[in-house]
């Protein structure tokens, strides 16, 4: 296939994501995702689709990312590419799997125990468009020319000992966080709060942790975010807002509780489910050293209207484009270097 009908292949799925008129079978899909892994709830399930379909699947956006590489309409050499796929939230390894197909490799999908119906369903889809693409699924990565794998810290260790002699991308754990100045709008705790608990705070691109000046007052923040906490209601968060909370009043520990959402003073970037960590600085020279001991573990930054250096607006974290690669790692490059 030639560059051009990978390109149309994936558009088509788009389009079909988009269409209502297919809205009973991708809401079945995500029936089906939900009985498989309780924290996808239908909702989430379609919000992530959503987005695939408007961010990713978009055919004036694929031209534009691809425009800044040199993509063969068949490479010299076609690779087996392995990609082992988190599971964290919803269809996260999409994509990966659109990088590697767009680049004219193969791609030997790894799809994870928490989230392959999804990944399935998209993939039958795509291969019902066009069945000459590039994709398989497979357990095993053996044989594979290169790979690309998303795991913990722990998974990431073992799959850079494993493949250590293969050209490989492994990513680990990251998380997001977010700069406060005392400046913010009732709009920007409202999208705050979604760039939180949106997905449950499980992905990589939810805020974990606050920064924010000396004698912060989070008590507006509190207030404008109550209506986001329906979230206390899904069981496995309750669980977890539970237990962190008896935790902290069984240690008598300073925080601060709404309700659904807990918040507690931490130099550590990754906070459990239901418990914001906030850290203070002085000043934007504090912040700035802050920031930059943790960088290789950041994955985004917010802070009101971008202000801060290479941040996002509040709300934006769910809505990766792509050219926004995780860990800042350009998949296309590496992919079209080999």
């Amino acid at each position: 296939m030639n560059l051009e009908a990978r390109i149309e292949a994936f558009v088509a799925l788009g389009n079909f994501l988009k269409n209502e008129e297919n809205k009973t079978e991708i809401t079945t899909w995500a029936d089906r995702a939900s009985h498989q892994n309780n924290w996808f709830t239908i909702e989430n399930s379609l919000k992530s689709l959503d987005a695939i379909a408007n961010y990713f699947l978009d055919k004036t956006l694929l031209e534009k990312w691809i425009e800044n590489y040199k993509i063969a309409d068949k490479p010299e050499t076609v690779k087996k590419i392995g990609v082992i796929m988190a599971g964290n939230i919803p269809a996260v390894g999409f994509h990966d799997l659109l990088t590697v197909v767009l680049s004219g490799h193969i791609c030997v999908a790894k799809l994870s125990s928490q989230d392959s119906v999804l990944m399935l369903a998209l993939i039958e889809k795509l291969l019902e468009f066009s069945p000459a693409l590039n994709i398989k699924i497979g357990d095993k990565m053996n044989d594979v020319d290169a790979l690309i794998a998303t795991g913990s810290d722990n998974s990431a260790r073992y799959f850079e000992y494993y493949f250590r002699n293969k050209p490989h991308i492994i990513r680990q754990n990251r998380s997001s966080v977010a700069i406060l100045n005392g400046q913010e709008s009732v709009e920007d705790f409202m999208n705050l709060g979604h760039d939180i608990t949106d997905y449950y705070g499980l992905g990589c691109r939810n805020i974990s942790k606050f920064y924010v000046p000396e004698d912060y007052d989070f008590t507006q923040f509190y207030d404008i975010i109550e209506p986001l906490g329906d979230v206390f209601y899904h069981n496995k968060y309750k669980n977890n807002y539970d237990y962190n909370k008896s935790i902290y009043l069984v240690n008598r520990q300073h925080h601060f509780d709404n309700g659904f959402l807990i918040l507690t003073e931490n130099d550590s970037l990754v906070s459990p489910i239901s418990v914001i960590f906030y850290e203070k600085y002085q000043n934007l020279e504090d912040l700035n050293q802050k920031i930059a001991e943790k960088a290789d573990k950041i994955q985004c930054i917010v802070s009101k209207d971008a202000w801060y250096e290479n941040s996002l607006a509040f709300g934006e974290t769910q809505k990766p484009q792509l050219w926004d690669y995780a860990d800042g790692v350009d998949t296309m490059r590496f992919l079209l270097d080999l």
